[in-house]
C-alpha cells in the first residue's frame, strides 16, 4: 500500500517532516526539563523549594527523553549520512551534551541522598549545569547548520570533518545558542508556574516574563541576520533529482546570503511559522504577567515548536550545507537512506507512534495536578 502512494521523492519529505517532528517533540517535551534545570538555582532559595521544582519534572524527564532518542535513531536509519558526519565530526561537541544530559539523572538520584546542604547544592549546580548547556549547545549545533559546516566527501564517500570544537563556537551559533537557551528557559518557568505552588510559581513568572521577551527579541533579531545576510545561505543551482540516487556528489550549490529566505519567498505563506513563534513567545510573556498558567504553557509550547519549525523550513532543501565544499551540501534529496528502508521504517512508525503518544497523554493525565510544600513533606516518593 505504501509503495502504491508514496514514491521515493514523497518518502524522502514525509522522513524530513517525520524528523522535524521528532525535534519539536524532543524541544516541546524535554525542553521545559531542561529550561527547569537551568531555572533551578534562581527560582528557589531553599532546600524545600528546590525539591518542589525538581519533583515537577522528576516524574516525567525520563520519558521525555524519548523524542531525543527518536530523534538519533531515525537520524541514523534515514540520514545515514547526516549521522556519519555529524556524530563524527560533533564528536566532541555531542560529548558535552551527553556529559551534562547524564548529570541530570545523576543530580536527581544522588541529591537527597544526604542532608549535607553543601551536598544538596553541589547537586543542585549540577542540575543547572545539565539544563543549561545542552540548551545552549543544541542552539549552537542549528546555527551551525545554517552557516554551514566545513565538511567534504572523498569519490567512495567518505565523510571528511574540517572543523573543531572552537570552530563551532562562531558569532552566528552562539547567537543562535541564546536563542536557544532564552526559549528554554522560557518553556521552563512556564512549566513552573503551571505546576509549582508558593514562591517557586511566582519567581518563574517573573524570569518568564523576561526569557519570553529576550525570546521574541533575539529570534526576530535572527531573522535580521537572515534579511541583512549575515546568517548566510546555500542554493541549489543545478536541476534537483528527487526520486535519483543518494549521492551528494551529483548537484552544485552556490553559497548566496540571504537564501535561507528563500523559502517564504516562493511561499509567502510560509511566514505564519515565524510569526507564530514570536507571537507564541510574546503570547507567553503577557500570560506569565497575568498569571494565566494553562494559556502561557501553550503559548510557550506554540513559540518552541514554530521557532524549531523556522529553521527546518528555512534551510529546505539543505540538510546540512557545506561551508568549504557547497557542491557537497546534504539535501534531503540526496543523504537518505533507500526506499525500502524508508518505507518500512514509515510502517513501523504509523504502528507505534500512536502508542507512543497515548502512553504520553496517560503518563500527563495521571500526574496532573501541581507540586506544593505538602507533596514533598507527606510524600514518602518524592526527591
Amino acid at each position: 500500500m505504501i509503495d502504491f502512494l508514496f514514491d521515493y521523492a514523497t518518502l524522502r519529505v514525509i522522513w524530513w517532516a517525520l524528523l522535524g517532528v521528532l525535534l519539536v517533540g524532543f524541544a516541546v517535551t524535554d525542553g521545559f526539563d531542561l529550561g527547569v534545570g537551568a531555572l533551578l538555582p534562581f527560582v528557589a532559595r531553599n532546600d524545600l523549594e528546590r525539591r518542589i521544582a525538581i519533583n515537577t519534572v522528576g516524574p516525567v524527564w525520563e520519558g521525555n527523553q524519548v523524542w531525543f532518542v527518536l530523534g538519533g535513531g531515525a537520524i541514523f536509519a534515514a540520514w545515514p549520512a547526516l549521522y556519519a558526519l555529524s556524530f563524527s565530526g560533533f564528536y566532541l561537541a555531542m560529548f558535552l551534551v551527553l556529559a551534562a544530559l547524564i548529570l541530570r539523572p545523576v543530580g536527581f538520584k544522588y541529591r537527597s541522598k544526604r542532608p549535607d546542604p553543601a551536598w544538596r547544592e553541589r547537586w543542585d549546580w549540577a542540575l543547572f549545569t545539565g539544563g543549561a548547556v545542552p540548551a545552549l549547545v543544541f542552539g549552537v549545533a542549528v546555527g551551525n547548520a545554517l552557516r554551514g559546516v566545513p565538511f567534504h566527501f572523498t569519490t567512495d564517500l567518505r565523510p571528511i570533518y574540517e572543523g573543531t570544537l572552537f570552530g563551532l563556537l562562531n558569532p552566528v551559533a552562539l547567537y543562535c545558542g541564546l536563542v536557544s537557551l532564552a526559549m528554554l528557559v522560557m518553556h521552563g518557568a512556564a512549566w513552573l508556574s503551571f505546576k509549582a505552588e508558593g514562591p517557586v510559581a511566582t519567581r518563574a513568572r517573573a524570569f518568564g516574563t523576561m526569557a519570553a521577551l529576550a525570546t521574541a527579541a533575539l529570534f526576530a533579531g535572527g531573522g535580521f541576520l537572515a534579511w541583512s545576510g549575515l546568517l548566510g545561505g546555500y542554493r541549489v543551482t543545478s536541476a534537483v533529482s528527487f526520486g535519483g540516487p543518494s549521492n551528494p556528489l551529483l548537484k552544485t550549490v552556490v553559497a548566496e546570503p540571504g537564501a535561507w529566505l528563500a523559502n517564504y519567498a516562493a511561499h509567502p505563506w510560509l511566514w505564519v511559522v515565524p510569526g507564530l513563534g514570536i507571537a507564541g513567545a510574546l503570547l507567553a510573556a503577557a500570560g506569565f504577567r497575568t498569571r494565566a498558567e494553562g494559556l502561557t504553557f501553550l503559548c510557550s509550547k506554540l513559540a518552541v515548536a514554530m521557532i524549531v519549525t523556522t529553521a527546518g523550513v528555512s534551510l529546505f532543501p539543505f540538510l546540512l550545507p557545506s561551508s568549504t565544499h557547497p557542491e557537497m551540501s546534504l539535501t534531503v534529496f540526496d543523504a537518505s537512506s533507500s526506499r525500502s528502508t524508508l518505507r518500512n521504517m514509515l510502517i513501523a512508525t504509523v504502528i507505534f507512534m500512536p502508542l507512543i503518544l497515548g502512553y504520553t497523554a496517560w503518563v500527563y493525565r495521571v500526574l496532573w495536578g501541581k507540586v506544593g510544600a505538602k507533596d514533598i513533606t507527606g510524600g514518602g516518593h518524592a526527591y
